[in-house]
């Protein structure tokens, strides 16, 4: 089964889907029998015209979604108890910052094969979602990049440069072309469609239902 995992960077329920759907995996695959899965990472940008700087976190999800003080209060909450239901941390993030390099870097790490893009995306989203961290400034990718796995040399490279740029806009353009307007959207053999961060069980019980 190939599921390719549609999210990004900046998206707090992509980091809850992403801890559910591994956590069903790890059901699965306990299951006699065995569960195969090819896990793919795919970029979306809930935020691509944003500058370098970023923006106040609080001022620009307040504008963008319409939320009041307290509502924004209420959502960060349900984040932090869903989270914390599948092993995730949510800290205080104070700026939205632009992810696109962040995808590039995911799209070089996608290309060296074994767990390495599995890794990067996770390291990406702790350092976004829990450390507050700008996940398109050089150091910072550099150091996960690092620590995931990458050789060095090659991701200073890529992250120096436009690389892989072309390749992750066509991407985009692909997974909106066939529908994907919202993340986390898992893909199942490019044919089924679970969209939004489900719990672990809904998660097991659809990948169930599909391999049978």
């Amino acid at each position: 089964m190939r599921i390719d995992f549609v999210s990004d960077v900046a998206c707090p329920w992509c980091a809850i889907g992403l801890n559910a759907l591994e956590r069903a995996l790890e059901r699965l695959r306990a299951r006699p029998g065995g569960f195969d899965v090819e896990l793919h990472f795919q970029p979306f940008e809930l935020n691509p015209a944003l500058g370098p700087d970023g923006e106040d976190a609080a001022a620009y999800l307040k504008a963008k979604y319409g939320l009041s003080d307290a509502q924004l209060a209420a959502s960060r909450e349900t984040l932090r108890e869903r989270g914390a239901a599948v092993g995730f941390a949510f800290g205080e993030r104070l700026r939205v910052w632009n992810t696109f390099d962040a995808h590039r870097l995911l799209h070089h790490a996608g290309l060296q094969g074994g767990d390495v893009q599995r890794r990067l995306k996770h390291a990406l989203l702790v350092a976004y979602h829990r450390d507050g961290r700008n996940p398109g400034a050089a150091d910072v990718l550099l150091e996960l990049a690092r620590d995931a796995g990458l050789d060095e040399d090659d991701a200073r490279a890529v992250i120096g440069s436009d690389a892989h740029a072309g390749d992750v806009r066509a991407a985009e353009r692909a997974w909106q072309q066939a529908g994907i307007r919202a993340v986390p959207s898992v893909v199942i053999d490019g044919r089924h469609l679970l969209q939004g961060a489900q719990t672990p069980d809904a998660y097991a019980h659809a990948l169930r239902e599909l391999a049978r």
